[in-house]
């Protein structure tokens, strides 16, 4: 499938990088899924990512992939834009997972650069126009060094911005300079964004002119996350960096734990199911528990 015209498709808004809800014996959690997704979206949520880094896509079979899309996506009814990661370490997988995607009626993919090689520009853009060239869905570019050791540069995301239906970029790379650059180089152009996933630099990344963040911490404090964005839309600075600063401390945290257990961890705390995070990743020690505890009653957000 071939997208010959530019997607009218546009990422806007806060969109919670959702976890993967386990069971004790380590399968996706059907029924604590439906709940979580009703959970952020009632939370004012604009959408919902799913199986992310957030949400351990490099322990997944495409068979369990599948299954998270088909859930999430028979839950929302429409109501929200879903999102599905459908990384790979070569083209060929990411291919066939965007194609599986596709075939579960998601809204869009997002697709992380390339993980354990170290491809350069060139080979990254013939990697996302392959990508692209085989799905009639929108595409969103995931750059995330800290994970990958890749860099999209942005002169290689102003090329590929070129792509019909790539449509925006999802910036993980925690330097404002180079989100701000993503946006420097395809402003003007209506038909791509930028987005943030350093879920401290939403307000920031805002200021700049991007549409909105893919964010972690949504997962835990959705309106939290949504007044940052919607505040900001509607003119309240103060207020909107009132909310980036109460947030903050949540995502600072996540060393506290290996990720992403300190999402998992703070979901349980606020009594909504999500289980443990796939081996090795284990649980969080009692120490580590109360460090993040008091972190969540610094927020307000443990009753």
């Amino acid at each position: 499938m071939n997208a010959a015209t530019r997607t009218t498709f546009k990422p806007k808004g806060i969109i919670p990088a959702m976890i993967t809800p386990l069971t004790a014996e380590g399968k996706f959690n059907e029924i604590a899924a439906r709940k979580l997704v009703n959970y952020l979206i009632d939370g004012g949520v604009h959408g919902l990512f799913i199986v992310g880094t957030t949400g351990e896509f490099y322990g997944m079979t495409p068979e369990e992939k599948k299954e998270v899309f088909q859930v999430v996506m028979d839950e929302n009814k429409g109501r929200v834009a879903i999102y599905a990661g459908t990384n790979g370490i070569t083209t060929r997988e990411s291919v066939e997972l965007t194609q599986l995607a596709e075939e579960c009626k998601v809204d869009a993919v997002s697709v992380l650069t390339p993980m354990f090689i170290t491809p350069n520009q060139e080979q990254l853009i013939k990697h996302y126009t392959t990508i692209a060239n085989n799905t009639s869905l929108p595409v969103v570019l995931y750059n995330n060094p800290p994970k990958t050791g890749i860099n999209l540069a942005a002169a290689t995301v102003a090329k590929l911005a070129e792509i019909p239906n790539i449509v925006s970029i999802k910036d993980s790379s925690g330097d404002l300079t180079l989100t701000a650059e993503y946006i420097r180089l395809t402003q003007g152009r209506d038909d791509f964004s930028v987005m943030v996933g350093r879920d401290t630099l939403i307000y920031g990344a805002l200021c700049y002119g991007a549409v909105g963040s893919i964010a972690s911490c949504a997962n835990v404090a959705p309106r939290l996350c949504v007044d940052i964005y919607e505040k900001y839309m509607a003119g309240d600075l103060k207020g909107a960096l009132e909310a980036q600063f109460t947030l903050a401390p949540l995502r600072i945290a996540f060393t506290i734990g290996t990720f992403p257990s300190v999402i998992k961890e703070s979901l349980i705390m606020l009594g909504i199911e999500a289980g443990s995070c796939m081996e090795p990743v284990g649980p969080m020690t009692q120490e580590e528990r109360e460090k993040l505890r008091q972190v969540l009653n610094g927020m307000g957000l443990l009753k």
